[in-house]
């Protein structure tokens, strides 16, 4: 009878021991792993996102002139050609008065090209070459709630696309007068319009479909 007891005792801590060792190297593996995955993959998109933001809005940066008039920055305009043609708003760049055109802190002589009163558009030309330029976006891929950013001289801000056309892009974004003139691009950097502030005091863009009729693309 003691025998008996003693190997039942036997008998239950070893499979009490194998129960243990599936657990760990098995269950307790899969369950750690799993919940692994998805918070890894969340963390990994969300760091992603912000890191493509981040470069992005450097590399823009890098194809903005600022506009001054009367030592003040009114606004921004866009380098669309690496030998110094400059987009902009034309009514950032009225044909009485005088501006100056900024690059890097260096002034740059200029001469207006062409202008779109109707699309409020203008191109100005600078003595300077080899500039970086940016990529146009795709008007067939944009999508309301796509986010979207805008750079100016020194300043960024990002929102979401609440409507758009052919013609215009509206934002969900709320900016100062500054940023006239400044350029709005998807994620990837790409231009998608070029911005102004609407009656509601958000940011509102010409498209880049206008944009590219008015330069003749």
């Amino acid at each position: 009878m003691v025998v008996k007891t003693i190997l039942q005792a036997i008998f239950i801590l070893i499979l009490g021991a194998i129960g243990a060792f599936a657990f760990e190297f098995f269950v307790f593996p899969y369950m750690i792993s799993d919940r692994n995955v998805v918070v890894n993959q969340t963390q990994q998109v969300y760091i992603q996102e912000n890191t493509a933001l981040e470069n992005a809005v450097k590399n823009a940066q890098k194809s903005i002139v600022a506009i001054q008039k009367n030592g003040v920055i009114t606004g921004s305009g866009l380098i669309a050609t690496s030998d110094g043609s400059i987009i902009t708003l034309n009514s950032l760049a009225p044909a009485s008065g005088k501006i100056n055109i900024f690059y890097n802190g260096e002034a740059l002589t200029y001469q207006i090209i062409k202008r779109d009163a109707k699309n409020n558009l203008a191109l100005l030309k600078v003595d300077k070459n080899n500039l970086p330029t940016v990529a146009f976006a795709d008007f067939d891929k944009l999508l309301l709630g796509q986010r979207v950013f805008l750079a100016g001289a020194g300043f960024a801000n990002e929102g979401i696309i609440r409507s758009f056309d052919s013609n215009i892009i509206k934002t969900n974004i709320s900016e100062k007068s500054i940023a006239l003139g400044s350029p709005l691009f998807n994620i990837s950097g790409e231009l998608a319009g070029l911005n102004y502030i609407d009656p509601d005091g958000k940011i509102s863009a010409i498209s880049i479909n206008t944009i590219k009729s008015f330069l003749g693309l």
